[in-house]
């Protein structure tokens, strides 16, 4: 099984940490192809920067080629419904995942995130999978995402201390992490609270694993069906479903 998981940040030592956490996630036999796009910003910190990172999320499906699935290594699920349009395979979001995942071993959980600016989206997300009820707060930790690949931060000990505040003030049973940015920090973090600390990277890896082997597909009846055939104009004329895009996917 192959699994192609897109940071869709521009940032290498973010994607190399996160394809990392992917393979050690992974099952025996799966191959795991972690990229980024070349185009975007450094990293996804609110609204406006998702909104420039989707066109470089498709244009990495385009490339890699035929995949058994696809996951999405951004905590705001950015770009996951326009992603699951041009693909037959799954396509799993790390957000959406952890929450799920959170939901099957906890009654309640708390998400700890980078910057107050995420909280609005992971929010509405919560919302749109029917897990809010679920979910007792999410919580910023007050860590700008490339705090995160600063040797010598203190973006691990924010983090903690969030979470020892989320279990003592939320009643939070397991803890959701809230960037792919901290997918190597959860076996230590649920070693030192005692609750589950779970990293979105792991769950969207063996959630992507288990639907491919059921053998099931993006449902294309709907909101997921493949885009219409037309013409796109000026810088995304190159993208014109049905149009002839390079034979890497790109302009």
């Amino acid at each position: 099984m192959r699994i192609l998981v897109i940071n869709p940040n521009t940032t290498a030592s973010m994607t190399d940490k996160i394809g990392k956490a992917a393979e050690v996630a992974a099952s025996s036999g799966t191959q795991i192809v972690a990229v980024n796009p070349k185009d975007g910003p450094p990293s996804i910190e609110g609204y406006f920067d998702e909104a420039f990172v989707v066109p470089g999320i498709i244009a990495e499906m385009a490339k890699a080629g035929a995949m058994d699935a696809y996951v999405i290594a951004c905590f705001d699920d950015t770009g996951l419904d326009a992603a699951r349009c041009a693909a037959d395979a799954p396509v799993i979001g790390i957000g959406e995942a952890a929450f799920h995942i959170a939901t099957l071993i906890a009654g309640k959980f708390s998400v700890v995130t980078t910057l107050a600016r995420s909280v609005p989206a992971i929010e509405h997300n919560l919302s749109k999978y029917g897990l809010a009820s679920r979910c007792a707060k999410v919580r910023a930790s007050d860590v700008p995402v490339l705090d995160l690949e600063l040797p010598g931060s203190d973006a691990r000990r924010k983090i903690s201390a969030e979470i020892a505040r989320a279990i003592t003030e939320d009643k939070a049973e397991a803890i959701v992490l809230g960037c792919a940015g901290m997918a190597d920090l959860a076996h230590a973090l649920s070693q030192e609270h005692g609750v589950p600390v779970l990293d979105g990277v792991a769950c969207a890896v063996r959630l992507a694993e288990t639907v491919s082997a059921l053998g099931l597909r993006t449902s294309k009846v709907g909101g997921y069906a493949a885009p219409l055939a037309k013409r796109f104009a000026g810088l995304y004329a190159p993208w014109s479903p049905g149009g002839d895009k390079g034979a890497d996917g790109t302009p």
